[in-house]
């Protein structure tokens, strides 16, 4: 008998450790992580990149074939032939992604690739609409959140560690407009699915929120 497929889906809003935390339980529980936020964080790079306005939904739309995705299991991540780990994460990025990842045609084009994938990969998937859209029957879904100050303190000072030039004002402003776009949008906003269990990380540090989330998944599984 073929061994069913376990869908870990975790959702929050931006900057609440999601991609970290992900990582860390793919890798203890053997599973393949996709990190589908970066999927939108390529789109955005390369419409910056071809001077192409990212609240232009139809050019925006237009480009959406010609971009290869590449997420590798390093957790590097490629747009074609090019190397845009570090890329996909500066200032001018973060401004802009929330508004490709509203866009309806670019979402159905990227959702339908995570779906394809989740039907063959015991998958731990990070994102806004995953639990809600994405992977509806996700064995596991969990709602990741935190205060926007102490989101903003946690990209502040990861910027400072990859020496991305940034002010804390400028992420706490950036937190709370992606939060509203994410939130706002028509097609598969940011939400808590019915089922999804909520996690407030702010006052736990990382193996705090690596404990809890690895409980819930035991739990929800029977392990």
């Amino acid at each position: 008998m073929e061994k069913k497929l376990v869908r870990i889906a975790i959702d929050g809003p931006a900057a609440a450790g999601k991609s970290t935390i992900a990582k860390i339980i793919a890798k203890k529980l053997n599973y393949t992580y996709m990190d589908t936020g970066a999927m939108y964080r390529v789109v955005t790079w390369y419409c910056l990149k071809h001077g192409i306005n990212c609240q232009d939904e139809k050019a925006c739309v237009a480009v959406i074939n010609d971009i290869k995705i590449d997420l590798r299991p390093d957790n590097t991540v490629y747009c074609g032939d090019i190397d845009v780990t570090r890329e996909i994460r500066t200032p001018i990025v973060n401004a802009n992604v929330s508004y490709i990842a509203a866009m309806k045609g670019i979402r159905l084009v990227l959702s339908g690739m995570q779906k394809e994938f989740a039907k063959t990969h015991n998958v731990v998937m990070d994102g806004r609409d995953i639990g809600t859209y994405v992977i509806p029957d996700a064995e596991v879904k969990i709602f990741m959140i935190a205060s926007v100050e102490c989101r903003a303190q946690r990209r502040y000072k990861e910027n400072m560690e990859k020496k991305i030039p940034c002010t804390i004002e400028e992420i706490r402003e950036d937190v709370k407009k992606r939060d509203y776009i994410d939130s706002h949008r028509d097609f598969a906003p940011l939400k808590k699915a019915d089922d999804a269990i909520e996690l407030d990380t702010s006052p736990l540090t990382i193996p705090e929120v690596v404990t809890a989330m690895m409980k819930i998944i035991n739990d929800k599984l029977g392990a």
